[in-house]
């Protein structure tokens, strides 16, 4: 669990108040996460019981974190299945908690399904699908933070603590990347509000239904192919300790199939799938490398494995050429 901000119990006490949440009456940090440091908070209010979560910003400020808040109620207000966050009685949303910025919303049900099917992929790409098109009408915006611009800033410091081998993938991935960047397919990319993070613990499923999607905390101004891309390199691969990296054809199909019928690809999407799959694995395999080899003090804090992602963006090098098959309309409609 990382716990970077204790919060006592009255605090939190104070803090559900001035959000007419009623009163507190279990706080508990919560296991997993490695960004911010979040509480389950259940208070009781007219004698209903009510669950939320309350996150206390570690590494994001004051500026950038209205995006992420309003784009959470834009979208909940939208019939997405997304956390809302609460107002106080000035109707803010962003709320401070020991000088810190923080956030209380609502705990969505359900569970995540780390060992999802080909139903479970379908949900997803449907849904991801729609939040991209009801994202197009937000009117804020603010870029991808952890995009290139912070691939190239952050892998000069994680190249010193890579093997020769593991440099030379990522000099070579980087400048492949910007390569792609600078073209004009590239360009002619559609763009909105994306996810940016949504992987298999980020979603919520009720009795095989998908109920909730969250933690919005690295969303930003993309291109919807990128938000696609991570969320195959997440859900379609295995996490044995085993496994090469590989994508699952059958799972993959299935999330592009239902993507694919909610919001059609453009022809730059299919041709640059290959390429936004590597930048996908490339994205998460700098920032595990850096929260391995730069951490900061939290409370049982344990790090992602970077060589999980290692493996992954290896395998998407290797398979690039294979990979444009995944978009052709035949392997769609047989999905």
């Amino acid at each position: 669990m990382a716990v970077y901000t204790e919060v006592a119990f009255d605090e939190a006490a104070a803090l559900l108040h001035t959000l007419q949440l009623g009163d507190l009456t279990d706080l508990k940090g919560i296991q997993g996460g490695i960004e911010n440091t979040n509480y389950f908070v259940t208070s009781e209010r007219d004698g209903a019981t009510l669950e939320h979560v309350l996150t206390v910003f570690e590494r994001l400020g004051f500026e950038q974190l209205p995006f992420y808040l309003h784009l959470m109620k834009f979208l909940a207000e939208r019939g997405i299945p997304v956390p809302a966050p609460a107002a106080n009685a000035q109707g803010e949303i962003l709320l401070k908690v020991q000088g810190k910025p923080a956030a209380v919303v609502a705990r969505l049900r359900g569970k995540s399904d780390l060992a999802p099917g080909v139903a479970q992929c379908e949900a997803v790409g449907a849904m991801l699908a729609r939040m991209h098109l009801a994202g197009r009408e937000f009117s804020m915006s603010q870029p991808n933070l952890r995009g290139l611009p912070w691939w190239n800033e952050t892998a000069p410091v994680v190249l010193p603590f890579l093997t020769p081998g593991q440099a030379d993938l990522l000099r070579s991935e980087l400048a492949y990347q910007n390569h792609v960047a600078q073209g004009p397919a590239y360009a002619a990319l559609p763009r909105g509000p994306v996810h940016a993070d949504l992987f298999r613990d980020n979603a919520l499923f009720e009795d095989g239904v998908l109920t909730g999607i969250f933690d919005f905390y690295f969303a930003g101004c993309d291109t919807f192919l990128f938000d696609i891309a991570v969320c195959l390199n997440d859900w379609c691969v295995l996490h044995d300790e085993d496994h090469d990296g590989s994508l699952d054809t059958p799972r993959s199909l299935a999330l592009l199939a239902a993507y694919q019928a909610v919001r059609p690809l453009t022809a730059a999407e299919r041709s640059l799938l290959p390429a936004l799959l590597r930048a996908g694995a490339l994205r998460f395999w700098i920032s595990r490398l850096w929260d391995l080899h730069l951490p900061r003090e939290a409370a049982l804090l344990q790090p992602h494995d970077p060589g999980h992602f290692e493996r992954v963006l290896r395998a998407r090098v290797r398979d690039t050429p294979a990979l444009a098959a995944l978009v052709r309309d035949d392997a769609l409609q047989s999905a």
